[in-house]
């Protein structure tokens, strides 16, 4: 079942209560279920790690700030996903699963969050441009633009969009979390070679 999502014009409270009651009328109300990201796998080191990175958390409209699974209709309405939900807040979620990918690939001197104060030579900023499932051409749609910023001038060093569109067999949430963690794979690895090589 979709589900709207809710105007942010309302109040929190009265967001919440009417999700709960949306979903308590989806069958059984029963827990959605919970659905993870995954990293690149590990790689060998290959050259002199130089680089340090911060990596940001991804910013994003206000459907992809939660933890629900996404469709965009095609007369561009969006709903969530009755029945799944992701392991975390999306952006934070993308954001670990990034850094770890990094990491995993043995090519930079340390990667961290802003909040973990190591110097490092760059920050990394992206934006959730879309993570959602296209109901009019069955796809989980992958879009995040990237900018590699200079940490000691605050000069963008390079910017790139990357896009990933896999074909799902069906609008479930199994299916849809499946297929956008494809997708989302096809981005990471994009993204670690254009980082990796200084964007």
């Amino acid at each position: 079942m979709l589900l709207p999502v809710p105007s942010p014009r309302r109040a929190p409270g009265f967001l919440a209560a009417g999700l709960a009651l949306v979903l308590g009328a989806c069958g059984s109300g029963a827990v959605p279920t919970t659905f993870d990201l995954t990293a690149l796998p590990g790689a060998a080191r290959s050259g002199a790690a130089r680089r340090s990175i911060v990596v940001a958390e991804p910013v994003g409209l206000q459907p992809f700030e939660a933890d629900r699974i996404i469709v965009r209709e095609p007369g561009g309405a969006v709903s969530y996903l009755g029945g799944g939900q992701w392991a975390d807040r999306l952006p934070r979620l993308v954001q670990t699963r990034l850094i770890q990918s990094l990491e995993n690939a043995n090519r930079l001197k340390s990667v961290s969050r802003p909040g973990d104060k190591v110097a490092a030579d760059t920050v990394l900023i992206t934006e959730l441009r879309a993570f959602d499932i296209n109901a009019g051409t069955r796809e989980a749609v992958v879009d995040l633009s990237a900018k590699l910023i200079q940490e000691s001038t605050g000069t963008v060093v390079a910017a790139k969009v990357f896009q990933a569109r896999v074909p799902v067999a069906g609008v479930t949430a199994p299916v849809a979390a499946n297929g956008l963690d494809r997708a989302l794979s096809l981005v990471l690895a994009d993204m670690v070679r254009w980082i990796n090589a200084g964007g």
